[in-house]
């Protein structure tokens, strides 16, 4: 039989020793997260001819890094080169033509003109003075009224040769008509585009890189064939570095594009600052790389976050990033 003096004190023993569950239990439970968990991601940039050829020369190795403008590969261009300078032949001897058409006869045909209308006109003088003589002549009745007749005739015809030289010798000094020279420029015009397209097509058988980027892989071997639009290297130039991260709904509406965020990587020096620049508009489910037992089965929302290009070295595609928000 238990004494009536102990029970207060027993009663406070049993609240205390509840108090003490409580904190236990309470302990136990998970604690709210310092970040939220993502991964590094990467846009690689595929470098690739748009025509076909064989890989002649390879300039770079994977892994390592090149400056923009350094030149990345080569394939076989004797082709390429042939036809540019077939296309080039082709324009000089369209410009030529035109130039033809445009200033009339050369100087030595316009000379032979020249001399046939110096000839026509000796030629109808003598006619001339011929028809005056006889003409005086027929009128003391010395000779025939058709030998004048023929002397008018030769008279005549020698004038009219010498009006049909004069308007050729003015015509040869004329280029050539409208529609010609139109028709030719139309050539000219041709054959520079077709030019222009085989020094292209020459051009597209060395590529550079556009930007500083490191080298993440080079997909052919020198010698070997490569298709048209194959891509040959892989980069990942430091601009196109993000980091995908998930955050639930409560927290969506804290965020905004712009907006700075710190992100810590194993190996990282220190946070990392990073700048989100997509919100998803629809959310999913927590993705399996990151899943845990807690977080699997809640719907969340992914945010992509770019660093500067200056740390972007920090991070790798496919490396777990946590992201604090400020």
């Amino acid at each position: 039989m238990t004494d009536r003096g102990d029970r207060p004190s027993r009663t406070a023993a049993a609240v205390a020793a509840f108090a003490t569950l409580q904190l236990a239990l309470g302990g136990c439970s998970p604690s709210a997260p310092s970040g939220y968990q993502g991964y590094g991601e990467g846009e690689y940039v595929y470098v690739a001819s748009s025509v076909s050829g064989r890989l002649e020369h390879l300039q770079v190795s994977r892994g390592g890094t090149v400056a923009s403008g350094t030149p990345l590969f080569t394939l076989d261009a004797e082709e390429e080169a042939d036809m540019e300078r077939q296309a080039a032949q082709q324009l000089n001897a369209a410009l030529a033509q035109l130039q033809d058409l445009q200033s009339g006869k050369r100087p030595a045909e316009l000379d032979v003109i020249r001399a046939q209308l110096a000839q026509a006109a000796a030629a109808e003088q003598r006619s001339a003075l011929q028809l005056k003589r006889d003409e005086q002549q027929f009128s003391a009745g010395g000779i025939s009224e058709q030998q004048l007749d023929d002397s008018r005739a030769a008279e005549t015809s020698n004038a009219a040769r010498v009006r049909e030289l004069a308007s050729q010798l003015e015509s040869a000094r004329l280029p050539a008509r409208t529609d010609q020279i139109r028709a030719q420029s139309a050539q000219v015009a041709a054959a520079r585009a077709a030019l222009a397209q085989a020094s292209w097509r020459r051009s597209q058988k060395t590529l550079s890189a556009g930007r500083a980027a490191s080298v993440v892989d080079t997909l052919f071997r020198e010698g070997e064939w490569v298709p048209a639009g194959s891509p040959v290297v892989k980069l990942l130039p430091p601009e196109n570095v993000k980091v995908r991260f998930f955050v639930p709904e409560a927290v969506l509406g804290s965020i905004r594009p712009g907006q700075v965020v710190h992100l810590r990587c194993d190996g990282c020096r220190g946070p990392i600052e990073g700048t989100v620049t997509y919100i998803a508009p629809e959310s999913e489910y927590t993705p399996p790389v990151i899943y845990s037992n807690e977080t699997r089965a809640k719907l969340v929302f992914m945010v992509e976050a770019r660093p500067r290009p200056q740390d972007a070295a920090s991070l790798h595609p496919g490396q777990p990033v946590e992201v604090a928000l400020p």
